[in-house]
């Protein structure tokens, strides 16, 4: 059995406009690096985060929460040392907490020759994102263990499906470097939402559902509205409407909210399309004076990966 495992664990994109809090999918090229390996003491240490300023402690730190429950239904006489090389910011809306969360998980359980199944991660990679947000939402580190685009059809029991993903579908991201935290983007939410606007969202999540089973890019395009969060959140986002207009009419399927925000993504059809938004994202950041990164991405179908295993 390997005593050290090194992953890629990615970047992801919640909500996708119209599944608040119930679709994800993951990102190919940006995400934390991880090493976890096997120590004699039992329980967990966090040894070295490089990247960002963020606690070793590990009651404070998600990927820490979250192997901990792990490890409370195991009857391991070992533990783990965690490093984290932390390539996504905490509050750039990629989904910073489940791929420290998920990639801890899932590193631990490679380690140990696998006895938990994906359904277990999510479950284990929650109670980080609980720490992080206040609420244990799966729409992140679901995305990250299953890969590609998944559905939580239901928290309670926890079900989570995986949808398959049309082969030339292409995400679009960019990162503005202001912070938004999760907790505070939540407030701005209402507790009640009118049944007209209920109705549309719903019909919206069943659209693109069925989009992205039948590589159906248009219907893809028509079903990224948000009448829930969007409408909210997105004053918290310099530029945004500009942003997401700028992407339409450089051509695609559909431009939202990734997450909490900052970051905005959009959805399109084939790689050519995707570098033609980059640049419609980058001519309106350019002119607002925020710093800004951006992405150009297949959709991730595997979720986390090995770099090295020994």
């Amino acid at each position: 059995m390997k005593k050290e495992i090194k992953i890629f664990s990615p970047a992801t994109v919640a909500n996708v406009s119209c599944g608040f809090d119930v679709l994800g999918f993951a990102l190919d090229t940006i995400g934390d690096e991880m090493v976890v390996r096997k120590a004699p003491q039992k329980g967990i240490k966090i040894t070295k985060i490089i990247g960002q300023d963020l606690p070793l402690e590990i009651s404070k730190n998600v990927a820490g929460v979250a192997a901990l429950t792990m490890l409370k239904e195991t009857n391991l006489d070992f533990g783990f040392e965690i490093e984290i090389n932390k390539q996504i910011k905490p509050g750039s809306g990629i989904g910073s907490s489940a791929a420290s969360s998920a990639g801890a998980v899932w590193a631990i359980n490679k380690l140990i020759g696998s006895p938990f199944n994906n359904l277990d991660l999510v479950r284990f990679a929650m109670e980080g994102e609980k720490l992080a947000s206040g609420t244990a939402h799966a729409d992140n580190v679901a995305p990250a263990l299953f890969g590609g685009f998944t559905l939580i059809r239901s928290y309670n029991p926890l079900d989570i499906i995986k949808i398959p993903t049309p082969k030339n579908l292409m995400a679009t991201v960019i990162h503005p470097q202001i912070e938004i935290k999760t907790s505070d983007a939540r407030k701005l939410l209402r507790e009640t939402v009118t049944l007209k606007n209920a109705t549309k969202q719903w019909a919206n999540v069943g659209g693109l559902i069925s989009g992205l089973y039948a590589n159906d890019y248009n219907l893809i395009g028509r079903s990224l509205k948000d009448y829930i969060a969007e409408p909210e959140r997105s004053k918290l986002i310099p530029g945004f409407d500009n942003v997401k207009q700028a992407c339409l009419n450089a051509g695609a399927l559909g431009c939202g909210i990734s997450g909490s925000g900052p970051s905005i993504f959009a959805l399109c059809n084939g790689e050519k399309t995707a570098i033609k938004v980059s640049d419609a994202m980058e001519n309106i950041y350019s002119k607002i004076g925020i710093a800004f990164d951006i992405h150009v991405s297949k959709i991730n179908n595997k979720g986390i990966k090995i770099l090295e295993n020994r």
